[in-house]
C-alpha cells in the first residue's frame, strides 16, 4: 500500500495538494491514486475537472498515472524469466488487469510548493502485481504549461518488467481537433488486447466524427489539442499513444505510454517498448502539456 506517513505541512486532509501559477490552476489528490483532479485556465477546465473535494474515485479524475504498466495485461497472467504470476480484476468486469496498480492506490505528498509538487507511492508486492518498486511524480506548474516526471525505481532483488504512462482526460468541446503523428495502429481483438498492426500515418479531424480506441506506434511530435477556447500540445519523451474517443462521453483520451497493450505477452516484449528494469535500475517518463488562449 502507499505510505502513511505524516503529510507535509499544507496538505489538506484527504492528501489534496493545489498548485497556481498565473492563471493555471492545477489540484492533485494523492490519496486517490496520485491522480489529478483538475486543471483550469482561470475557471475554464484544461483537462476533465473536478474540484478536489468532490473526486472520489482516480477514474473521475482529469488524469491518472499508469504504473507499472499501461492498458490491458492480457488475462491477468504473465510469465516473467521463467516463473508464471499471475495479477487480479481491477477495471469492473474486465477479463484483463488494467492500468497498472498505481491509479488505485494512495500515494505521499513528499513536497510541495506554490507551483510544485512531489508524490511517492511505494509497492509491496501483492496479487495485483508480484514486484517491489518505488514511483515517484513530480509536478511542475507555469503560466503556461504543465509538466510531469514520473520515475519508477526497482527497489527488489530481482529483474522486473516495466511500462510506464499518464492518463489524461480532455473535455469534447463543440470545436474539439486532433493533429497526431504516428506511423501505425494496433488493431484489437473483441476483449481490446493487441492483434495486428494497419499503416496509419496520423491522426487528424474533429474528435466528435473519430471511434478511436487504440494503441499507436512512431508517435513523433507534439500531440496538437484545439477547441474553440485552447490550442494545446502535449509532448512526451514516449513514443507509444493510446486515443479514446467515445461517442458517447463528454471526455476524450489521448494517453502517452511506453509499451504497446499487452507488450509482456508478444513474442518480443521489449521490441514493443516494455523496459526491464535490473535491481536498483530506473526508467523516467515525461509529459507537458503546453497551453495557448486562443
Amino acid at each position: 500500500m502507499g505510505d502513511s506517513a505524516t503529510q507535509p505541512e499544507g496538505v489538506a486532509a484527504g492528501g489534496t495538494v493545489e498548485l497556481c501559477a498565473g492563471a493555471l490552476r492545477l489540484a492533485l489528490r494523492a490519496d486517490l491514486g496520485g491522480s489529478i483532479a483538475g486543471l483550469w485556465h482561470q475557471d475554464t477546465p484544461i483537462l476533465r475537472s473536478t474540484r478536489p473535494g468532490s473526486l472520489t474515485r482516480s477514474r473521475q479524475s482529469a488524469c491518472y498515472p499508469l504504473v507499472p504498466y499501461s492498458n490491458r495485461l492480457g488475462n491477468q497472467r504473465f510469465r516473467w524469466q521463467g516463473r508464471d504470476h499471475t495479477t487480479q480484476t481491477n477495471f469492473d468486469d474486465n477479463p484483463h488487469s488494467v492500468h497498472g496498480v498505481g491509479w488505485l492506490r494512495p500515494w505521499e505528498v513528499v513536497s510541495h510548493s506554490a507551483v510544485a509538487a512531489v508524490l511517492r507511492y511505494r509497492h509491496a508486492p501483492d496479487a495485483h502485481w508480484p514486484f517491489v518498486f518505488e514511483a515517484l511524480q513530480h509536478f511542475s506548474l507555469t503560466p503556461n504549461s504543465l509538466a510531469v516526471q514520473m520515475t519508477i525505481q526497482n527497489t527488489g532483488d530481482v529483474t522486473q518488467p516495466v511500462g510506464l504512462g499518464w492518463h489524461p482526460y480532455f473535455p469534447k468541446r463543440e470545436g474539439s481537433h486532433l493533429h497526431i503523428e504516428i506511423s501505425d495502429r494496433w488493431e484489437p481483438d473483441a476483449t481490446g488486447l493487441p492483434i495486428r498492426t494497419v499503416v496509419q500515418p496520423g491522426i487528424e479531424g474533429e474528435v466528435a466524427q473519430m471511434g478511436l480506441d487504440h494503441c499507436f506506434d512512431g508517435w513523433k511530435g507534439a500531440a496538437r489539442i484545439r477547441d474553440e477556447k485552447f490550442s494545446l500540445q502535449l509532448t512526451s519523451n514516449l513514443t507509444h499513444l493510446v486515443v479514446y474517443t467515445p461517442a458517447d462521453k463528454a471526455y476524450f483520451c489521448v494517453e502517452p505510454v511506453s509499451h504497446v497493450s499487452n507488450a509482456i505477452h508478444m513474442s518480443d516484449p521489449a521490441a514493443h517498448g516494455l523496459r526491464t528494469l535490473q535491481p536498483g535500475g530506473s526508467f523516467d517518463a515525461l509529459m507537458t502539456l503546453e497551453v495557448s488562449v486562443l
